[in-house]
């Protein structure tokens, strides 16, 4: 990149830079050492982070052609797992309150545990 080049790009703020020179940048930023690094980012007027979240960005661009395509094993089975989790929480709530409503139902009529012969009723 020319002087001239860098100094125009100086010149705009680095998120109205096109993804052609964000990624450029991410190239030679990695072929710098960590003090040669800091003073590369002071001069283009970017920050570590905005630099990550280009490189990032441009790694999942590349990985994502083929993985949007079609589900991965590994993800099929994980929305069934959670489904079958989803469908047993309800059961388990439904189970609690059922004890909660017979644990009521006791305290209310008793323990049911009267004397009397159940088939006599007398």
């Amino acid at each position: 990149m020319s002087v001239e080049q860098e100094r125009e790009q100086e010149a705009r703020r680095p998120e109205d830079w096109s993804a052609e020179e964000k990624l450029a940048t991410v190239i030679e930023a990695g072929r710098l050492g960590e003090t040669e690094l800091g003073e590369f980012l002071r001069r283009r007027g970017i920050h570590q982070s905005q630099l990550e979240q280009w490189k990032q960005a441009a790694l999942e661009g590349l990985g994502s052609s083929s993985k949007s395509a079609r589900p991965s094993a590994d993800t099929r089975r994980i929305r069934e797992l959670e489904k079958q989790l989803q469908r047993k929480d309800k059961a388990l709530a439904e189970t609690a309150a059922l004890l909660v409503l017979q644990k009521k139902t006791r305290a209310i009529w008793g323990a049911g545990d009267d004397d009397t012969d159940p088939e006599t009723d007398d």
